[in-house]
């Protein structure tokens, strides 16, 4: 189990990161080429805020499989060692219980309005279509393609809960 979760604790962090380096590059790039050129990417300023929110979600996930999020702790510290990790426990359900919720949710709102033209993204994609000649990148230009990070963010996040959980239970049980 320890090292399935390093595994996929690495694969989140490479995500994470990579979306980081791809938002500082775009903008780093739209940013020299407004200044030098005097015009700007016409996706350049669209594509950094969906890559941040893909960003956002993989460290999401990643923080809470590393323990490294927000906690309060005024009651927790109070409990014996033992309750607080039956707490954590249950914790670990609750949020994988939101993090389906928010896989629904996040599902039913890129479908509702998915087919909706993403208006930074919309000639890149175009583009994308008829350089390649593959129709479905014409997605790239939708908004539900980058709405859809609610949805893959709150998979992951009950994934990062579930398995936190089999982690923090079989230390239980060998303790």
């Amino acid at each position: 189990m320890h090292s399935l979760n390093r595994r996929v604790e690495r694969i989140l962090a490479s995500l994470a990161g990579l979306s980081m380096a791809l938002v500082f590059s775009i903008i780093f790039i739209n940013a020299l080429r407004r200044y030098t050129l005097g015009k700007s990417l016409p996706w350049g300023e669209e594509l950094p805020i969906y890559l941040t929110i893909y960003g956002v979600m993989f460290g999401l996930a990643l923080a809470y499989m590393q323990d490294r999020h927000i906690r309060f702790t005024l009651v927790t510290d109070m409990l014996s060692e033992a309750k607080r990790e039956r707490l954590y426990l249950l914790v670990d359900l609750v949020t994988a219980l939101s993090g389906l919720g928010l896989m629904i949710a996040g599902h039913a709102f890129a479908t509702k309005r998915g087919n909706l033209d993403s208006s930074g993204l919309k000639s890149a994609a175009g583009w994308l279509r008829d350089t390649t000649g593959i129709e479905a990148l014409v997605w790239v230009g939708k908004t539900g393609t980058w709405q859809y990070a609610l949805a893959i963010g709150g998979a992951l996040l009950c994934l990062a809960a579930l398995l936190k959980f089999a982690e923090r239970l079989s230390a239980l049980r060998s303790a």
